[in-house]
């Protein structure tokens, strides 16, 4: 007969992965080590298989290990949330939501925006992911997507946020080359993976003989070499705000205005943490855009 893993067998798991030795998962369990010993070794015999691996750096968790490692996880921050309802009443938002976006969105928008409400919601815990495509959510690794985009697919369902603007910024010593010769300035641009950003259109029409010095693969990493002094780059203007010495050089540029999409999948729509998150992150986000 197949053996039937137990809480405590969980627990035991949990805890000698995040301590990664006897001594400390013992005190996480508040009891003596020669019980987490035995009781390790007992549970791998039941299971047929290793949990750890003892190395110079402590008890390493094998595959098996972690993936009962996450299960207690989750079954932990369950029993945390009845907890919370019991002393709440049955009102209280609970559960796991998995969010992706840009990493650009993430630092500048979505994050001050968690901040200032998500105390509120003890029970409730977030993934977070960065991306610079749909693919997450299509794929049901996600919940909840929030994309700079004017065209946003249409088997998702949401809301739109507002429009960014992009503009050309950089340090103001930058100003009166980028006036006089602006091809002569170094420039910061995403690499082919993001070929079709609204900027890289932009740029490759204006100036088609001008290659950036510099390539990078997220519109972050572009806002900390501008940071830097290293060059000029065309960024969205709810970044440019937030980058210090930085200022915009120049007035939107045409035809790269953006809508941010607070997204969803249908089936998620109903979900009570899913329309919490869209109620508190709406009103937030748009103030946000119009600053």
């Amino acid at each position: 007969m197949q053996y039937q893993i137990t809480h405590a067998d969980l627990s035991l798991v949990l805890a000698l992965e995040r301590g990664r030795s006897l001594a400390k998962a013992a005190e996480l369990l508040k009891v003596d080590v020669s019980t987490v010993f035995r009781s390790i070794r007992r549970l791998e015999s039941a299971l047929g298989t290793a949990l750890f691996v003892k190395s110079r750096k402590g008890y390493l968790p094998t595959d098996t290990a972690k993936a009962l490692a996450e299960q207690a996880e989750r079954a932990e921050q369950a029993l945390e949330a009845a907890r919370i309802a019991l002393t709440c009443g049955e009102q209280v938002v609970s559960g796991t939501v998995r969010v992706t976006c840009t990493e650009a969105v993430l630092h500048s928008l979505l994050l001050p925006a968690l901040a200032s409400f998500m105390p509120s919601y003890p029970a409730l815990s977030l993934e977070m992911g960065t991306s610079n495509t749909f693919a997450n959510l299509s794929r049901r690794d996600a919940d909840i997507a929030l994309r700079l985009t004017n065209t946003p697919p249409e088997h998702l369902v949401g809301r739109c946020l507002g429009s960014t603007s992009y503009v050309i910024c950089g340090r103001p010593e930058f100003r009166q080359r980028l006036a006089e010769s602006p091809t002569s300035v170094p420039w910061i641009g995403p690499d082919d993976a993001m070929q079709d950003h609204p900027t890289v259109v932009w740029r490759n029409q204006q100036f088609p003989g001008l290659i950036p010095r510099y390539h990078c693969s997220g519109m972050s990493t572009i806002a900390q070499l501008v940071t830097k002094g290293m060059g000029v780059a065309a960024l969205a203007d709810y970044m440019v705000q937030g980058l210090p010495g930085v200022e915009a050089l120049s007035q939107p540029l045409p035809g790269c205005d953006t809508q941010l999409w607070l997204l969803t999948r249908p089936d998620c729509r109903a979900l009570r943490s899913v329309q919490t998150l869209f109620e508190e992150l709406t009103p937030r986000l748009r103030d946000a855009m119009t600053r």
